[in-house]
């Protein structure tokens, strides 16, 4: 296996280690969702997402990404999402967050979008014609 198709397996790994899918109370559910980002620097965040009767909820994604800013990194290099099993692109709101602290770098984060094939798609290629100038 070559060092980029390892680096993506431990990524998966990691996001897969924490999903946990449970209830909190009788109106939140968590862990359904994982996620792993890895930094510029090599560090890696991960969260789960929180679901509540009323929407405060959070992703998985834009939970390891607050991990990451409250660990005092912004430059995000990779990012893997888990549900059942699968990888999967982020949803709007976060592909929203990504493009605002990723900026003219959306080019080159990579998002893991298949594990089995190794499909990668940039986020500039999820968000080909954004609000924010982003290459």
């Amino acid at each position: 296996m070559d060092l980029k198709k390892e680096n993506w397996k431990m990524l998966y790994e990691r996001a897969v280690a924490v999903v946990n899918p449970r209830k909190i109370s009788e109106t939140v559910t968590c862990g359904e969702v994982g996620a792993a980002i890895q930094t510029l620097g090599g560090n890696v965040y991960t969260g789960v997402c929180v679901d509540t009767a009323s929407t405060l909820g959070i992703c998985a994604e834009r939970n390891a990404i607050f991990n990451m800013l409250t660990n005092g990194e912004s430059e995000i290099a990779k990012i893997v999402c888990i549900l059942d099993g699968k990888c999967g692109a982020p949803c709007g709101a976060c592909r929203e967050l990504l493009a605002q602290i990723c900026g003219k770098r959306a080019s080159q984060v990579e998002i893991l979008m298949d594990a089995e094939t190794m499909r990668v798609a940039t986020l500039k290629e999820l968000c080909p014609e954004w609000w924010l100038e982003i290459s």
